[in-house]
């Protein structure tokens, strides 16, 4: 039980990367927020141990701050809400740069705005941002938007880590290769041939898979324990080989 007596919050917990963090956190003592917009996706928590689901849309500021105003001091956030727009820079438009900086950029802004006085009164909290490989690590084919936005999600993360290094508030990135959710089923299946996009995705893995949910939690539960107490500012890469 390395999480026992923490309490954490999970946004985009509905399915995916989010879903599979949130019973890993909870299976280790940590009692969870589990948040999402999609109020039917948090129908999975009726009846799990130590998990209170709540909708919660992180685009909307207001919205945040009043739950987090609700909340126990939280000791860990996890901001794992995000999307991925797909094309080059000649194929990206206005609207999709803005909404994607939205979703995976300010909204982590926005939560990490709202946990920061509790952490700071607390002395104490870990705060874990979804990134990916595809960012300021490596370039990706037709991922203009998405790796332009991860790229900032590590330099917030820098930047968390460095301006409250001696509060004892710790900020982690968590950066993935290719992961077999039910977002990259719905971008597969939107593909005029899906099994040729699949094989696609997956001849970029070296290890020749992708990767699944569960395999990505533990890097969370890791972050959000205190084994990982000295850790602060860095970028957990789990891609299965392609940043080798």
């Amino acid at each position: 039980m390395r999480l026992k007596g923490k309490t954490a919050l999970v946004t985009a917990a509905g399915q995916g990367i989010g879903h599979a963090s949130v019973l890993a956190l909870a299976a280790e003592g940590a009692q969870v927020w589990a948040t999402d917009v999609n109020e039917k996706l948090l129908e999975r928590y009726a009846g799990v141990a130590n998990v209170t689901a709540v909708k919660l849309d992180v685009l909307d500021k207001a919205a945040i701050g009043a739950l987090f105003a609700k909340l126990p001091t939280l000791d860990v956030l996890f901001n794992c809400a995000g999307v991925v727009h797909n094309g080059t820079i000649e194929q990206a438009s206005d609207d999709d740069l803005a909404f994607a900086f939205a979703l995976n950029v300010r909204a982590q802004m926005w939560t990490i705005q709202a946990v920061l006085p509790g952490m700071l009164k607390a002395g104490r909290g870990s705060i874990i941002n979804m990134a990916s490989v595809c960012s300021s690590m490596k370039g990706l084919p037709n991922r203009f938007v998405y790796g332009t936005t991860k790229a900032a999600v590590l330099g917030l993360t820098k930047s968390v880590a460095a301006d409250y290094v001696t509060k004892g508030i710790r900020c982690n990135a968590v950066c993935p290769g290719t992961v077999d959710t039910p977002s990259l089923g719905d971008r597969i299946n939107a593909n005029a041939d899906p099994e040729e996009a699949r094989k696609a995705f997956i001849a970029r893995q070296p290890m020749g898979r992708l990767a699944q949910a569960e395999e990505i939690a533990p890097v969370v539960v890791f972050l959000a324990s205190d084994e990982s107490i000295f850790a602060t500012g860095q970028f957990f890469t789990v891609d299965g080989g392609i940043t080798i």
